[in-house]
């Protein structure tokens, strides 16, 4: 019985762990197949509306079948931050991200992502939502975590090195292309860091204000749809402004569609419900921190699908961003250890006599109002009593 329990707490310390790594898996994905539909011409103003379309046919039967007893009410205030929400995640990050992703590489724009935890980490500091104690080792863990995964991200960016040669990349059939390519791309790469660089700003502020949002509007599926229905239709505003031409909204069953439904279906509407979930335990800097990992991931399977060019600097970068994530983690298990040994503290008084005292205060409090009542009576027949 003991090894069963003892395997079931292991199991339930790595759910919150196996849940983020999965996803950065699925948020890989998502950046390859987008980064084929982008190329081949498809609008990302008319794939975020798509994308958030699919989310909210996914997640809405599950949110109202599920969640149709346990539903808080909605109020005005709860409806504003449910409409940030769709306007931070949904249109801004995604619209961004998008663009930058269509003037520069999915690899290049995993690594600017990375920047997501340092951004969460202070805005959850400036926010009182992370408490930093320097004299902590804990403290000091998770902020030269931050400090590393930045500078692992920045030298991913900034210094190539020499080529690694893979067995799949084909760099020798490639090299012309790319070339070729890199001069006209190269004036569209900087606009491409900016939009990547507001894109991290919004995620975060995603982040920050879903956990706020939780812990007002607790129906997470109901939450969830929520705000990729209201993503969808403030997309919508934002294409019929941005692209006057019809023909931008026509999808097929090609490569277009494939996009729109698993961007939706697994890196919206799904991500979003697991991140909630996960958020609520663990906090906004803990699930930020395995984006890191998604940058690896896709540097791989875009040197698989893309033929992209793996480079030295690539490679430092990524064993960088590694160590600052075991940091950060390493520094968010030790602060999940601390609250959960104080919330398992029980003070010894109140363990011990506590029940005894509160089953005895109604009787003492009967027993006080009756001794007032004899002596409010003694007092009336005092004054009431005749005069010698």
């Amino acid at each position: 019985m003991e090894g069963k329990r003892s395997y079931g707490d292991f199991f339930q310390r790595c759910k919150p762990y196996i849940a983020m790594i999965s996803l950065q898996f699925g948020y890989a994905g998502m950046n390859i197949i987008t980064k084929v539909s982008l190329n081949r011409g498809m609008s990302h103003y008319v794939l975020v509306v798509y994308r958030h379309a699919f989310a909210t046919a996914a997640i809405a039967p599950f949110a109202l079948v599920l969640e149709r007893k346990v539903r808080p009410k909605i109020t005005f205030r709860i409806f504003i931050q449910l409409f940030v929400l769709g306007l931070l995640g949904p249109v801004i990050d995604q619209n961004f991200y998008y663009a930058g992703l269509k003037f520069t590489s999915p690899t290049f724009s995993c690594a600017m992502s990375n920047m997501l935890p340092a951004m969460t980490f202070v805005m959850a500091v400036l926010c009182r939502m992370e408490i930093v104690d320097i004299k902590k080792l804990r403290c000091q863990a998770k902020v030269i975590g931050t400090v590393v995964t930045v500078a692992g991200a920045m030298l991913m960016t900034l210094y190539k090195g020499r080529v690694i040669n893979l067995v799949w990349s084909h760099i020798n059939s490639q090299t012309s292309s790319v070339s070729e390519a890199a001069g006209s791309s190269d004036k569209d790469w900087l606009k491409g860091s900016i939009l990547l660089i507001l894109a991290t700003l919004a995620w975060a502020a995603f982040f920050i204000l879903q956990a706020v949002t939780m812990k007002k509007y607790t129906a997470h599926l109901s939450l969830t749809a929520i705000v990729c229905f209201l993503g969808t239709l403030q997309s919508i505003v934002v294409t019929f402004v941005m692209e006057h031409r019809a023909s931008v909204w026509t999808i097929g069953w090609d490569m277009n569609l494939l996009a729109a439904a698993y961007a939706g279906i697994v890196s919206s509407s799904i991500a979003y419900y697991v991140q909630g979930l996960v958020m609520q335990k663990r906090g906004p800097v803990f699930v930020t921190a395995f984006s890191p990992l998604m940058m690896i991931i896709v540097a791989i399977m875009g040197s698989f699908i893309l033929a992209e060019k793996i480079y030295l600097g690539g490679i430092l970068g990524a064993v960088l961003i590694v160590m600052g994530l075991y940091s950060v983690l390493w520094g968010k298990y030790k602060e999940y250890q601390e609250k959960e040994a104080e919330e398992n503290i029980v003070p010894e008084p109140i363990r011990d006599c506590g029940t005894t005292t509160m089953d005895h205060l109604p009787d003492d409090i009967e027993m006080q109002k009756n001794v007032t009542q004899t002596n409010n009576q003694g007092t009336m027949k005092a004054i009431d009593a005749p005069k010698v």
